[in-house]
This record gives C-alpha cells, sequence and structure tokens, in this order.
C-alpha cells in the first residue's frame, strides 16, 4: 500500500507539476499537483516536527494495539485490517514529511469543490470510517475488553 501510494506521488511529480491540472471527468475530477506543507485541508502549514512526532506516536500506538489483538479468531482480522490500512496511509505520507518537507497530492473532486488529496489520504480516511462502524456495529464491549484487558503474566 505504501508502494502504490509512493509510486502514484511519483507519477504525480513527472506528470502534473508545473503543468495544468488534466481533468479526468469535466466538471467532476481532476488531476492536479500541489505540495502540502500541512495535514488534512492544509492546516498546520509548515509544522513538520509536530507531524513527524504524531505519527511516531500513532505507528507505536498502532502496533501495540496489533500485538494485543487476540489471534485465535477470525473475528478480529476486520480490524487489524484497518489499522494496517491506516499505518500505511501514515507511512505514506511520513515519507513524503521526511523526504520533501511535503506531501504530494493530486486528486481533486471539482464538484464539491473537495480539497486535494491523495492515495495515503485514501487509506486514511477509508480505515478510520470502517474503523468507527467496526467499533459501533460489530465489535461488543466484550470484544474490546478483551483487546485491552490486562494481559496476565506466565510465571
Amino acid at each position: 500500500m505504501v508502494l502504490l501510494d509512493q509510486i502514484t506521488k511519483y507519477l504525480a511529480v513527472q506528470y502534473l507539476a508545473g503543468r495544468p491540472p488534466k481533468v479526468i471527468i469535466p466538471g467532476v475530477l481532476e488531476l492536479q499537483y500541489l505540495e502540502n506543507n500541512g495535514a488534512a485541508f492544509s492546516m498546520l502549514q509548515n509544522q513538520q516536527w509536530f507531524f513527524y512526532i504524531l505519527t511516531a506516536v500513532f505507528l507505536i500506538a498502532a502496533i501495540a494495539l496489533m500485538r494485543r489483538v487476540p489471534r485465535d479468531t477470525s473475528r478480529f482480522n476486520p480490524l487489524l485490517w484497518c489499522v494496517t490500512v491506516l499505518c500505511a496511509g501514515a507511512v505514506g505520507n511520513l515519507i513524503d514529511r521526511i523526504f520533501h518537507k511535503y506531501v504530494v497530492d493530486f486528486i481533486y473532486f471539482s464538484i464539491i469543490h473537495f480539497p486535494v488529496f491523495n492515495v495515503a489520504d485514501i487509506f486514511v480516511t477509508l480505515s478510520v470510517i470502517v474503523l468507527i462502524i467496526l467499533v459501533l456495529f460489530y465489535y461488543k464491549d466484550a470484544d474490546l475488553q478483551e483487546i485491552f484487558k490486562k494481559k496476565q503474566r506466565a510465571d
């Protein structure tokens, strides 16, 4: 997933940077190059250290969560997939921040004037939506307690 994100960003740089937007569906979808120095919707411009720290904390928390998820049943596979996709999106944008000091965005829904975004943003957004749905409608309190209960030490 990270590779897919990075390839699409590479292609955006190669074929969109310094050029007019490419209209895919007139009045609906365009590809246009944008260097985003902030977060979603260009918030927190030029706060790169904040994003490094935030992403590192998130990735550590995600790994800790994934280690706690029981593996003896497939019930938690959707949760593991959501966290994996979320991490892929976070890492994809982190790579841009580290190497370029900005994130390459290039997908624009002109029909609704939605901010320009990228594949990593799609991963993050969709995984968060699915995660919310899972927590609200799929997992029961007992499932979540099983994940977050204190592990017993085997002495």
